[in-house]
């Protein structure tokens, strides 16, 4: 018998993660659908639970392709020897004792929204399967595998994926969406992670591929053909309606769910005000549009206020590479790390994330939405021979700010040289674990994969210290 070795914690209705797991295992004998989910967590009394639980109705997830380095930004050791410390020193930022990179002025005036943690740990020294671990909560097996795809037994679902499957979509416009553009190893090698895995296809988060900083921007089919009205839109609907469905009853059309599912997400969004409103960019004042920065990054950035704005539940920006630089224009810095930094990516990313704290805040929704500044890891303590920093998974820095977390706060602490975690070290499992917390989805919450057979939303553990 298949043994699931685990901490013998027990869900809310009194079965354990290891009895679901095994019930789950009997799916395929024929035990029903309504019997397995049963077994889902309930949350009796949300008292008992930790604070910021459901506080957030969104989270905008920013991706920093590449791995931001946790000494020029969050966790800055101004004492340590010049190979370690860098070119660039530290500036106060708005609370009292945090101190972060001098590159990061903007951000700085925010410390005051946000939790830091400062000892994030992965051990994986590889984008692709430290990344995976990052989007998915999962590590990849094995660690430390460069240029991997989505293929068995890595195949987690992302936190977009996730989101997907908990919350339905609305009004045209899917729970999740992920902008710009896709997350690739040079080549386009695509990292596992960024997809529904096992939970199927119907759960796929949708990517959509843009620029929202060109002049003519428009997201690719979401409007009409000129020639075509809305009720000859809505004819052309009805009529590919009755021709599929009873074809689909008699088998006809292999694979004819998915296919279908696939053209009313369209139908949804070509037909949907609201979605179609939520890309109008070019509705946002001037103003607004330079304090996000008119670039590819800045512009998703807004965009995804927009769509958050417009109850998209989780919106994940990925950072997109800045063209005719060093280093493919990625936080990937294994040369000319502190002049790509100063020229190209901190001044992007600082004016960006700045302005998106700004902007929720004066809207009065960054007490509903948890914004995460993330990564695949960090940077190597020590410089290389080229001015540059390696990959580091053993300890880097991220933030989160907004709905149902502890404003002004410091969390974990990494030894002189921001090398390996002394105190509060953390999992991206952890992290996973309270971002849906946040959300309102307990840990053990159960997911279902393609086979009917559940398995818990995270096997992290909420981070309590940072919750408000």
């Amino acid at each position: 018998m298949l043994r699931i070795p685990d901490r013998p914690i027990r869900l809310c209705n009194g079965w354990s993660r290891r009895d679901a797991l095994q019930i789950g295992g009997l799916s395929a004998l024929g035990l029903s659908q309504q019997a397995l989910r049963a077994a889902s967590p309930a949350v009796d009394d949300a008292a008992e639970l930790a604070p910021g639980f459901g506080s957030a109705k969104s989270v905008v997830l920013v991706w920093l392709l590449g791995g931001p380095p946790q000494h020029e930004t969050w966790d800055t050791k101004p004492n340590a020897p010049a190979e370690i410390r860098g070119e660039f020193g530290s500036i106060d930022s708005v609370v009292p004792g945090i101190r972060v990179g001098e590159l990061m002025p903007r951000s700085a005036m925010h410390t005051d929204k946000l939790s830091v943690l400062r000892a994030v740990v992965t051990k994986d020294q590889a984008h692709s399967s430290s990344g995976y671990q990052m989007l998915t909560g999962v590590p990849h097996q094995p660690l430390s595998q460069e240029n991997v795809v989505s293929k068995s037994p890595n195949l987690s679902p992302s936190h977009a994926a996730i989101m997907r499957a908990l919350r339905a979509d609305h009004d045209g416009l899917p729970s999740s969406i992920v902008l710009p553009y896709h997350i690739a190893n040079d080549g386009e090698i695509l990292w596992p992670g960024q997809t529904a895995g096992v939970l199927g296809r119907q759960y796929d988060p949708w990517l959509i591929s843009c620029d929202p900083s060109k002049p003519d921007f428009q997201v690719p089919d979401l409007s009409l053909p000129a020639e075509i009205s809305s009720d000859r839109f809505q004819s052309r609907r009805r009529l590919l309606q009755s021709l599929e469905e009873p074809a689909a009853a008699h088998g006809k059309i292999a694979g004819a769910g998915q296919f279908g599912f696939h053209l009313e997400q369209a139908f949804d969004l070509l037909a949907g005000t609201s979605a179609r409103r939520a890309f109008e960019i070019s509705e946002e004042p001037a103003d607004v549009r330079d304090r996000y920065g008119r670039n590819r990054f800045g512009q998703s950035m807004l965009l995804a206020r927009r769509l958050v704005e417009t109850g998209v539940s989780l919106v994940q920006v990925n950072w997109t590479r800045v063209e005719a630089v060093t280093n493919n224009g990625s936080w990937d810095t294994h040369k000319n790390h502190f002049t790509d930094l100063k020229d190209h990516l901190m001044p992007r990313m600082d004016l960006a994330f700045s302005a998106l704290m700004d902007d929720l805040d004066e809207r009065n929704l960054l007490d509903e939405t948890l914004v995460v500044w993330l990564g695949e890891f960090g940077h190597t303590p020590k410089i290389n021979g080229n001015a540059g920093r390696d990959h580091w998974g053993n300890c880097f820095s991220i933030a989160l700010g907004g709905a149902g977390i502890r404003r002004g706060h410091v969390h974990g602490e990494s030894d002189a040289h921001a090398a390996f975690p002394v105190a509060g070290a953390v999992s991206p499992a952890d992290v996973t674990a309270t971002i849906f917390h946040c959300l309102g989805y307990h840990p053990e919450t159960l997911l279902y994969d393609q086979t009917g057979r559940p398995f818990p939303l995270t096997r992290g553990e909420v981070i309590t210290e940072i919750l408000a």
